[in-house]
């Protein structure tokens, strides 16, 4: 390759895997750096014309070494919601995700009930519980993060995430219909994080109230242990996720929703559970263990039509592999 188009395959490179990488939830940066960090571009540009004859080595380096670095910095920069375009001129970005600014769209007079986004203390997030909480949701959305659940806790709700991620996860309290619902966040945020750890929450929920688990998620390692809990409706939503899930007994009813894209999907089911399984996942690798099949698209366990407490779960996915077993 001659040494002239280094430089424009190296661009496209970066940003073919910039794309793709914020498409699965690997990569979250502002676009606002793009105005802080605009005259990056004429020093690339600048470069690239100095050494445009000079085919030595040094200067290949030195073209590729301020892509790199000049790429690197408008990614995963962190400069605060302060810019400046043009020298003498400044201005404010206002991120929706940032916690101050969700606290200010609710201080005002209108009585909704929305909760205010909190920031951790000491990296944790907690609820009291009240013994007149019979019923709770939790909402969790976030990308590029591991979540882990499976301890309970005297309180409503906690959340521990590392200390020194700082203000990378939000937090909010609201109610409808009198039950309490908790919204858990990963927030956009500048930069990558190659150190998994860091990119980590563990919850722990009450077992005496019943629970509505919602979550949302991209590119995420979900491991969940709702074996001690009541739950009463899951469902999980993800692009390319991974899914490790134990669920306890069912109520009356329990429903299970699963939507994936190219993910990996294990549920375990107590071996009494009666329990039903409809799928509408493509193409799909399923496994089933211990069930029945019915029709073309349903799955039971043993004596399900005759229970009293009953689990039913839908799933659906693209390129996924699910696999429901009894344990």
């Amino acid at each position: 390759m001659k040494n002239d188009k280094i430089i424009p395959g190296i661009i496209l490179v970066l940003i073919g895997a910039v794309i793709l990488l914020a498409n699965y939830g690997y990569l979250h940066f502002h676009f606002i750096n793009i105005l802080r960090l605009w005259p990056i571009f004429l020093i690339i540009g600048g470069i690239n014309l100095v050494f445009a004859n000079n085919k030595s080595p040094v200067a290949t380096v030195a073209k590729i070494s301020i892509v790199v670095l000049g790429i690197g910095l408008v990614l995963f920069g962190n400069f605060g919601e302060r810019y400046n375009f043009w020298p003498g001129w400044h201005s404010h970005f206002h991120n929706n995700n940032n916690a101050d600014n969700a606290k200010d769209d609710d201080d005002d007079d209108d009585n909704n009930d929305d909760g205010n986004a909190v920031l951790a203390v000491n990296g944790a997030f907690t609820v009291p519980f009240t013994s007149t909480v019979k019923a709770a949701k939790l909402d969790i959305n976030g990308g590029a993060t591991g979540f882990k659940l499976s301890d309970t806790t005297n309180q409503l709700f906690n959340a521990l995430t590392p200390k020194d991620d700082i203000n990378r996860y939000t937090f909010s309290q609201s109610t409808e219909d009198g039950v309490p619902v908790l919204n858990f966040r990963t927030k956009n945020h500048n930069g990558f994080n190659f150190d998994s750890n860091k990119n980590k929450a563990e919850f722990r929920l009450n077992p005496n109230p019943i629970w509505d688990i919602d979550v949302e998620t991209g590119a995420s390692a979900i491991d969940f242990d709702l074996s001690k809990f009541k739950v009463k409706t899951l469902k999980l939503h993800g692009g390319a996720a991974s899914f490790d899930i134990k669920l306890g007994m069912p109520l009356e009813m329990t429903d299970v929703d699963v939507q994936t894209g190219v993910s990996s999907v294990d549920i375990s089911i107590p071996h009494d559970a009666a329990c039903s399984i409809e799928t509408d996942s493509g193409l799909s690798d399923n496994s089933f263990d211990g069930f029945t099949k019915t029709n073309d698209n349903t799955y039971e366990t043993p004596g399900y039509s005759a229970a009293k407490n009953k689990m039913h779960i839908h799933i659906s996915g693209g390129l996924s592999g699910f696999n429901v077993k009894r344990f």
